[in-house]
């Protein structure tokens, strides 16, 4: 038997091993700690972000988001990847005072990571316009806080 024919089935058991290290959800390592968590806590992780759109500073809003992050907003066709372009949407976005409110909502929770998903609809005060749209944010515990790390969100098509 030659040495290929030995070592083949040892790597391809080496690899097979390697995986069941990882966890088929969102790719974490089972040894892991995982951030103990409940729908209460992740759905006031929306109230958060709602909170820091009251203040009307970007940068507060902007905070709430992961360094490596994406969003992908209702009022913009730009998909917004970095902390300088979150904040020119926000600063455009705040300018009509938005107020948000959940109407339905599913949360799923994971090992460090959680999504929330479903309607909302924004009220903006400057205008008094009424929006209604469908979101997903998904989060993830950095080790001190919870970050959004995508969020993304349409205005409803059916009117």
């Amino acid at each position: 038997m030659n040495n290929s024919a030995v070592l083949l089935p040892l790597a391809a058991g080496a690899l097979l091993a390697g995986c069941t290290s990882i966890s088929p959800r969102y790719g974490s390592t089972q040894s892991e700690a995982c951030k103990a968590t409940s729908e209460q806590e992740v759905a006031a992780l929306f109230e958060r972000w709602n909170q820091s759109l009251q203040t009307g500073a970007p940068q507060k809003v902007v905070a709430n988001y992961a360094e490596k992050s994406v969003l992908l907003p209702t009022v913009s066709n730009t998909p917004r990847l970095n902390a300088a372009q979150k904040l020119d949407y926000f600063e455009k976005f705040l300018k009509d005072k938005p107020s948000g409110r959940i109407d339905s909502r599913s949360i799923e929770i994971g090992c460090n990571t959680a999504v929330d998903a479903g309607l909302y609809t924004f009220t903006f005060a400057s205008t008094g316009a009424v929006v209604k749209a469908r979101y997903t944010y998904t989060y993830k515990w950095d080790g001190s806080q919870w970050l959004i790390t995508s969020h993304h969100s349409s205005a409803m098509p059916e009117k």
